[in-house]
């Protein structure tokens, strides 16, 4: 079990309903240029997180795995857009800026799952969340934030799910 700072913040799920309630309480705090970076191995839960958080954005739009898309686009109230980016298949940090993630930081929130394929290409300030399969029911979620806005994200996400800043 990793040791936390004031950085960091640990949710243990016990179902894939507990996860999609997390993504729904992080998804509601999102903004347009918001970027989330999901690592975990296969059945870590990070799909079940996203469409979590696609509901919580506001979106009624059906989430899946981009994996062969590369990168779904969930359309939220307003016209805001949360991207869905899955790097599992991209070879380097290069081609996943190809993608035109600037282009989608402008235009939504960014959440990209396998983001440790590409993290070169992702901004530096971000919040980025780990995965791990405890077993069939239980996911463990270590939530870190890099810079201002992320440490305010993890600080209001902290009060919602634990009602402690």
């Amino acid at each position: 079990m990793p040791i936390l700072d004031s950085h960091s913040l640990e949710v243990i799920s016990r179902s894939p309903e507990q996860t999609r309630r997390v993504g729904m309480r992080l998804g509601a705090l999102l903004q347009p240029g918001d970027t989330i970076c999901l690592i975990g191995d296969l059945g870590a839960g990070k799909t079940t997180l996203v469409q979590g958080m696609a509901t919580g954005w506001g979106s009624l739009d059906a989430v899946s795995s981009p994996t062969f898309v590369l990168v779904n686009v969930y359309r939220g109230g307003g016209g805001r857009r949360l991207y869905h980016l899955d790097a599992y298949r991209i070879a380097s940090a290069a081609e996943a800026e190809d993608l035109g993630l600037e282009d989608m930081l402008a235009q939504g929130a960014l959440v990209v799952e396998w983001a440790d394929r590409i993290d070169r290409a992702l901004p530096r300030e971000n919040l980025v969340i780990r995965m791990r399969l405890v077993d069939d029911h239980q996911r463990d979620l270590v939530i870190t934030a890099a810079g201002k806005r992320y440490q305010k994200l993890l600080d209001e996400l902290r009060q919602q799910i634990y009602g402690v800043r």
